[in-house]
């Protein structure tokens, strides 16, 4: 690890990081009560965020993990509909999709295709990890990537280094494309408005490298007889699109201008979308699947033994809640209340706050689904809450599973933050998420930089809030204990 020049102490490194970023930041956030002379919607640490190379070593093969968890999970999908694998696995995750989507996903075009990035959910427990959510349309990567620069320029060897997030994200969209030097286009919807900044300036880095890359809106995209590309204002020769990065939701097509021209030339194969227009890939239901015991052998055989074991301690026990009842003698995998069987997800409704240290969280292919809508924590509410919670998951099933987790504690780290009001640093004990960027490239995952959210203790659910730090990580022994 390179430090920063002793020259600069804390409170000096922290104003550099404000005033070299973007007035506003990246990052939308919560500016509500934004001191106005910050820059960024969070606290500024004047470090990283400190891993052990133990910690660090662990993420580093986790991208290995979970790229072969999406491809087993994209065979096991696929074998469920050719009936190789029980249909009941297709139809949980076809529920609530309309034709044209469920369509998409089976095109023989893109059947082995998969996400271009790969962002895990990760608390840090005193336990290890655990896995939250695995997202593969993530936001963050452009702010992520702008902070990473800043540290980096300051002295500190943050893992992936200044640009990592940056030169590498054009790389791994040249692997997905049979093009030298692909154009390549990420688009933007409106629906994703509040990510639009940063994905922005991650494509003027891009172009700046002298790649490549536009950023554009769904609805500035042209077509002709061979495929799509933009065309601005004075140039005379169309700019022909090889790869397009679809920063949009499925479940949102309806409401994307021209959605059917990016479908019907990636169908065709003019044009690699990333990722896949595969809703099934998109689903938390996988984490419940995952821990299904009728298909234990089946990620133990294509997974294979240490990647099964390492996944069912990163991965908390979780269950698809069905709403369908069950007979007498059948009872819910691995569930239990006080050491007994449960066979209705009713009695979720009667459990005492203790026992409600759980997590009910919509599946996907939705509008409450991601940015930890639509999550509810059982022991953060009062048990009548809880009950209406359970029983709206349960009479939405048809058309919008809900998945049940066990509820993991974050670990509390000590980190520092500049306080704008007193003008010093401060400490501030809090709860620590680790968003590592994978990106893929030739078929391998390759660790890019990780995105430290530390929140406030006593929050439960841990999204982006002007009272948390963000900052990228680095290595040290010495500092990753505090």
């Amino acid at each position: 690890m390179s430090l920063p020049p002793m020259e600069f102490d804390p409170i000096t490194l922290c104003r550099q990081i404000n005033e070299r970023s973007p007035t506003g930041g990246l990052f939308e956030g919560d500016r509500a009560n934004l001191h106005p002379d910050s820059n960024l919607p969070w606290r500024i640490s004047p470090e990283p965020f400190w891993l052990s190379p133990e910690q660090f070593r662990y993420l580093e093969q986790l991208g290995d993990v979970l790229h072969q968890f999406y491809k087993s999970s994209n065979q096991l999908y696929h074998q469920s509909v050719k009936g190789i694998e029980p249909n009941w696995i297709r139809e949980y995750l076809d529920r609530g999709k309309p034709g044209e989507v469920l369509e998409m996903g089976l095109w023989n075009r893109i059947k082995s295709q998969l996400p271009m990035v790969i962002r895990p959910d990760l608390l840090l427990t005193e336990d290890g990890f655990k896995l939250v959510e695995l997202d593969s349309i993530p936001g963050g990567m452009g702010f992520t990537a702008q902070i990473s620069e800043l540290y980096a320029e300051l002295g500190y060897d943050v893992i992936g280094g200044a640009r990592g997030l940056i030169d590498s994200f054009y790389t791994a969209a040249s692997s997905a494309s049979k093009v030298e030097d692909p154009n390549f286009a990420l688009f933007v919807s409106d629906e994703s408005e509040s990510y639009r900044r940063e994905m922005q300036w991650l494509v003027e880095q891009l172009v700046a490298a002298g790649k490549n890359a536009r950023s554009a809106h769904p609805r500035e995209v042209r077509f002709d007889e061979n495929g799509l590309f933009l065309q601005g204002e004075g140039e005379s020769e169309p700019w022909r699109i090889d790869v397009a990065y679809r920063f949009f939701e499925l479940f949102d097509l309806k409401n994307i201008p021209k959605s059917e021209l990016f479908t019907y030339f990636a169908k065709k194969n003019a044009l690699r979308l990333t990722p896949p227009p595969k809703a099934y890939l998109e689903e938390k239901l996988w984490l419940a699947l995952y821990h299904h015991p009728q298909l234990k052998e089946y990620w133990r055989r294509t997974l294979g033994k240490e990647s099964f074991a390492a996944l069912g301690s990163l991965i908390p026990h979780s269950w698809i809640v069905d709403s369908r009842p069950l007979p007498p003698h059948a009872i819910i995998p691995g569930f239990d209340i006080g050491g007994q069987p449960v066979n209705d997800w009713q009695a979720l409704k009667k459990l005492t706050k203790k026992q409600r240290e759980l997590v009910l969280k919509p599946s996907g292919f939705s509008d409450i689904a991601y940015e930890s809508k639509g999550v509810s924590i059982g022991h953060d509410m009062p048990e009548e809450q809880w009950a209406a919670r359970v029983q709206q998951a349960l009479d939405r099933f048809e058309h919008q599973p809900y998945i049940l987790q066990e509820f993991h504690k974050a670990a509390r780290r000590t980190v520092r933050y500049y306080d704008f009001d007193k003008e010093q640093i401060v400490p501030m004990r809090g709860r620590v998420m680790l968003r590592p960027y994978y990106y893929i490239i030739d078929d391998k995952p390759q660790l890019c930089g990780i995105q430290a959210l530390v929140f406030p203790a006593d929050k439960k659910i841990l999204h982006g809030m002007v009272d948390s730090a963000i900052m990228p990580c680095a290595v040290s022994a010495e500092k990753s204990g505090l």
